[in-house]
């Protein structure tokens, strides 16, 4: 339903296959993507100054001065009014992260990216400023450089998201054990490819070679949710898009999402809702953010 762009889309050099990109808001040219996308990079927006709303399934941020923003591929992504803002944003590709690193995992020990139970933003303090920008700074000198090394680059892009890992910690007194926030990401890996199948959660267990009492603790330390209700949110989020976004029936994307009883998908619906499908499909064609998100439509 919604392109995928890689990074060369957003400097508009769509055969350009970079892996890793920092630019100014206030110098860069405003890519040539629709409004509604995907990605298939990370992305962190730093805000210096300025305010902004970002939109990302069916959740809407208003950001402001002194913040970072989160986004992962494949979430489904609105920028507004960059125009006015000062900050940066950094775009990068997992292989691009994991170059030379010898813990292949060390991805899935940040918490603050891939995770759709936290919100995907960082408030920072004065002393979490003043920590981050000569990292963002010497990230842009290199960048910047003729002899620009893929290396230094790699090297400083591990320092930043480590103290920026760090902030995230500061502001939770508990932080996540980082072999269940491993495993939960492997799992959410799964049910990405294989929500549609409404698959339970003992199948998930089963590709993870563990049990799904072990799985349901893993999931309730991160999300504070059963896996089951994991599994059901992510089926639910495809639903809205699909409502949303073509002209399915209720019923084709109940059987599209792997429910054998169309009733009782929209029972399940309602109870993640408060709607039933038609009364979302209904809501969501008349709002307002309808008419300014969905720019192209998919009728």
């Amino acid at each position: 339903m919604f392109k995928k762009y890689h990074i060369g889309h957003f400097i508009n050099q769509p055969k350009n296959s970079t892996q890793f990109e920092i630019l100014d808001f206030e110098t860069m040219q405003e890519p040539e993507v629709e409004d509604l996308h995907k990605h298939t990079f990370y992305e962190i927006l730093w805000i210096e100054k300025g305010k902004t709303k970002q939109f990302i399934d069916y959740q809407e941020y208003e950001i402001s001065d002194n913040t970072l923003f989160f986004i992962s591929p494949n979430q489904l992504h609105l920028f507004e009014a960059w125009h006015d803002l000062k900050g940066l944003t950094i775009m990068f590709t997992e292989d691009f992260f994991l170059l030379n690193q010898q813990n292949q995992d060390l991805l899935f020990e940040l918490s603050f990216l891939d995770n759709l139970y936290t919100n995907p933003f960082l408030n920072l303090s004065k002393e979490d400023t003043q920590e981050l920008k000569p990292v963002f700074e010497l990230l842009t000198q290199e960048k910047e450089r003729k002899d620009s090394s893929q290396s230094i680059l790699q090297s400083l892009l591990n320092v930043l998201l480590a103290k920026i890992q760090r902030c995230v910690n500061q502001t939770n007194p508990t932080p996540f054990d980082k072999i269940y926030l491993r495993t939960f990401k492997r799992f959410k890996i799964l049910l990405d490819q294989y929500f549609d199948f409404n698959q339970p959660a003992s199948f998930y267990a089963e590709k993870l070679a563990m049990t799904t009492h072990h799985l349901n603790l893993v999931a309730k330390q991160i999300t504070g949710k059963k896996v089951s209700e994991v599994i059901r949110a992510r089926s639910i989020l495809e639903a809205k898009r699909l409502l949303t976004f073509t002209n399915l029936t209720s019923t084709e994307i109940a059987f599209k999402l792997g429910y054998e009883e169309p009733s009782y998908f929209s029972r399940v619906f309602k109870q993640e809702t408060a709607m039933t499908p038609y009364q979302f499909k209904q809501s969501i064609s008349e709002s307002i953010k309808f008419e300014k998100f969905c720019v192209r439509k998919f009728y």
